[in-house]
């Protein structure tokens, strides 16, 4: 058994805590007193080193940690494939979906899907997928994580494990505690790094560096005779022999098309499409970057995160690596009784590599700090999931379904759903114990390629594709999903045998990559959204022209026209007013009522997009905004007016409310006479279109030298992911 805390580490856990709580009781009284809107206002000013870094640390957590250097221990470098493809999927988060997003309006990623293709049922599919998700792939996978921490720094029982886990975080959350995430995350991301970047220098001494690595890797098999004679009592079977030794393709990323881990034509037609879900359509990346001060910031954001995304390799799955070398006769079992005998779980022990590692290696104090920021940033995940997952829930599903229901009723509900996915979670713990030989980061990888497909599929033909409608986008997404829910079951059913028992699963489960099966969900999923968009009707022209890439371009080109042509204008006016200075008055006057009117009567046609911005510079020039109801219209969640009054009129009258400050009932009364009663709707309306246009062309605005410089960024980040590619696969 490795190394357990000692009296220095838990004192040094015990001081974390501490500060975390108390953070948390001075963020929570400083929370009573500060507006949650000003904490959004404060969100949409970040700038790219900001947002590049919370992108890394959101996706970085301790089930990395746990997951990637297992995978790393148990099948050698391969793992980091997925992180060199998040480095190139990021730019494409960047450069095609972030600016079809900021063009939209929309800020969560179902309200994108409702505002593209209409209806309430894509909707509804994609929440209630996330919760899904939520339970079997993140809060699930959390809860293990955060035990076989524990479990190997206290040596205590998974489970006790699990419920000691889940009553801090419940400790937190009531204390105040992880209300300061917003404060200690950055701490806490910087300390694990560094941390990490000590295991791993720490490591490479007393393995001999990188080709130290590269030699002692392939030697790394457990010592049989030895482990028998340590335990008598354990049997030895020879099915169990071809786990023993590190696999010859081991130091190499991507692998032959029929290998068990990483299939090169399976990782690139289904396990890239797959990912597309993760990076470019969940609400937590995609919030953080539509956070950004323009798109030239969330752009240089998703570069930096790239460049940050090919540390993990380094610092988490080479770490692994070296765990097997220092550790063979440990996370290389040779039963399955040893398995149980070293940590708990019959299938394989590469899940304890890193922790292992961290108790063995780290010294004493800094082994007790990692310990406690991983154990404190995971509680931080659970506490994030805990709210999404129950606000998904309540304002998604139940809401839809209890129309009527209380604002009381809607928070009880969402408390116990949270416990009820707590139930589920710990439940599902064994199976992902079980599933993919013990190897958590593959079991998060097969479930996902199981359900997301799909959704990657809708996503990228409601951006690419303008022809495609809701009902081809729906059916489509409802094939991919049931045949990918199946899969899963199968799976589930059909769980892998241990090494000592005869593998009797049907070969189409066992043959067959769960890469092949992501391909052929998504492939498959298009061709159906595609088939049947081209036998009903086409989508309104309302629909795709602030939500595709067709509309994006075709706003670039008017916005470019527009320009040419007011270039030509004032060319033309320049002889004019220098031959005729007393009559400049007169006919600046003239030509900017002609502008007006012409814009004017364009702003009746929706597709002009562009004339509708310069007709909102104009009039905001010659009759600047007074009322403190138009300048809350300005935030982007109010300008979108596509079936979402209630919610609008109720976040203005909250603006007023600040601006006017009044009481609440006063306040009502007096916005809903001066801002609704007095003003016609279609005035409104016209105000809040020119706002909201005149923010979405402030936020595409790129400066020609910033173009260029963010362009060379993005072509040298995806050379280098290329590059590693390449070189870790020959």
């Amino acid at each position: 058994m490795a190394a357990t805390m000692e009296v220095a580490d838990i004192i040094v856990v015990a001081i974390y805590f501490v500060l975390v709580l108390a953070i948390g009781f001075l963020a929570m009284r400083k929370a009573n007193h500060n507006t949650v809107s000003g904490y959004f206002l404060a969100g949409r000013s970040m700038n790219w080193a900001a947002i590049g870094a919370s992108l890394f640390v959101s996706n970085i957590g301790s089930e990395h940690f746990i997951g990637l250097a297992g995978s790393g221990a148990a099948s050698g470098i391969s793992v980091a494939a997925w992180e060199l493809n998040a480095l190139l999927l990021l730019q494409l988060l960047g450069w095609l979906f972030i600016p079809v997003y900021i063009q939209s309006g929309v800020y969560t990623m179902p309200e994108y899907l409702s505002k593209r293709y209409g209806g309430r049922r894509l909707k509804v599919y994609f929440a209630a997928l996330s919760l899904v998700l939520y339970i079997f792939t993140k809060l699930s996978v959390d809860l293990y994580a955060g035990a076989l921490f524990i479990q190997e720094s206290l040596g205590w029982n998974l489970y006790l494990s699990i419920i000691l886990l889940i009553t801090m975080t419940a400790l937190m959350t009531v204390t105040g505690g992880l209300v300061a995430v917003i404060y200690t995350d950055t701490v806490q991301a910087f300390l694990m790094i560094t941390g990490a970047l000590c295991l791993t220098g720490i490591s490479l001494v007393k393995v001999g560096g990188l080709e130290g690595v590269r030699i002692k890797y392939m030697q790394a098999s457990p010592n049989i005779t030895a482990i028998l004679l340590s335990s008598p009592n354990l049997t030895y079977s020879e099915s169990c022999h071809h786990h023993f030794n590190p696999k010859p393709d081991a130091l190499r990323i991507l692998r032959g098309p029929r290998d068990p881990d990483l299939p090169w034509p399976g990782f690139l037609l289904g396990q890239t499409p797959a990912s597309i879900w993760y990076w470019c359509t969940d609400q937590v990346i995609v919030q953080r970057v539509l956070a950004a001060k323009n798109i030239a910031h969330a752009k240089g954001s998703t570069i930096m995160a790239g460049f940050l995304k090919i540390l993990p390799m380094f610092i988490i799955v080479i770490p692994g690596m070296i765990s097997r070398i220092l550790f063979a006769d440990e996370l290389v079992c040779i039963s399955p009784e040893h398995c149980m005998e070293v940590c708990g779980s019959a299938a394989g022990c590469s899940n304890v590599a890193y922790p292992r590692l961290v108790m063995s290696v780290m010294p004493v104090g800094l082994r007790g700090l990692m310990m406690a920021v991983m154990i404190a940033a995971l509680m931080s995940d659970l506490d994030s999931i805990f709210n999404s997952a129950s606000t998904i829930f309540t304002l998604d599903i139940y809401k839809m379904l209890r129309k009527k229901a209380s604002s009381r009723e809607l928070v009880m509900v969402g408390r116990l759903f949270v416990v009820f996915m707590v139930i589920i979670s710990i439940s599902w713990v064994p199976v992902i114990i079980e599933m993919q030989g013990g190897q958590m980061f593959y079991y998060i990888q097969e479930v996902s390629d199981y359900l997301t497909p799909p959704v990657a599929a809708l996503f990228l033909l409601g951006v690419l594709w303008h022809r495609c409608n809701e009902t081809g986008a729906f059916w489509g997404g409802m094939v991919g999903f049931t045949i990918g829910a199946l899969r899963l079951v199968l799976a589930v059913v059909y769980r892998e045998p241990l090494c000592d028992q005869p593998d009797e699963r049907p070969s189409f489960i066992k043959d067959v990559h769960f890469m092949y099966v992501a391909a052929i969900l998504f492939w498959g999923s298009a061709l159906v959204a595609v088939v049947v968009s081209l036998c009903t009707a086409p989508p309104t022209k309302e629909q795709i022209r602030t939500t595709t890439l067709w509309g994006l371009n075709k706003r670039k080109k008017l916005k470019q026209q527009e320009k040419e042509n007011a270039e030509e204008e004032i060319h033309a006016l320049k002889p004019l007013y220098h031959a005729n200075l007393n009559g400049d008055s007169v006919l600046g006057k003239g030509k900017c009522t002609d502008n007006l009117n012409k814009h004017n009567g364009i702003e009746t046609n929706h597709e002009n997009s562009e004339s509708l911005t310069v007709t909102a510079t104009n009039i905001e020039t010659h009759h600047p905004i007074q009322n403190g109801c138009y300048t809350v219209i300005t935030e982007p969640k109010m300008a979108e007016g596509d079936g979402r009054g209630e919610r609008d009129e109720e976040e203005e009258e909250g603006g007023c409310f600040e601006a006017g400050g009044a009481e609440p009932g006063r306040c009502m009364r007096v916005l809903e006479c001066v801002c609704c009663f007095k003003e016609n709707g279609s005035g409104d309306q016209v105000v809040t279109a020119e706002e909201q246009e005149k923010m979405v062309d402030e936020l595409l605005h790129e400066p020609r030298r910033t173009r260029i410089i963010l362009n060379i960024g993005m072509v040298v980040i995806c050379s280098v992911g290329i590059f590693l590619f390449i070189y870790f696969s020959l």
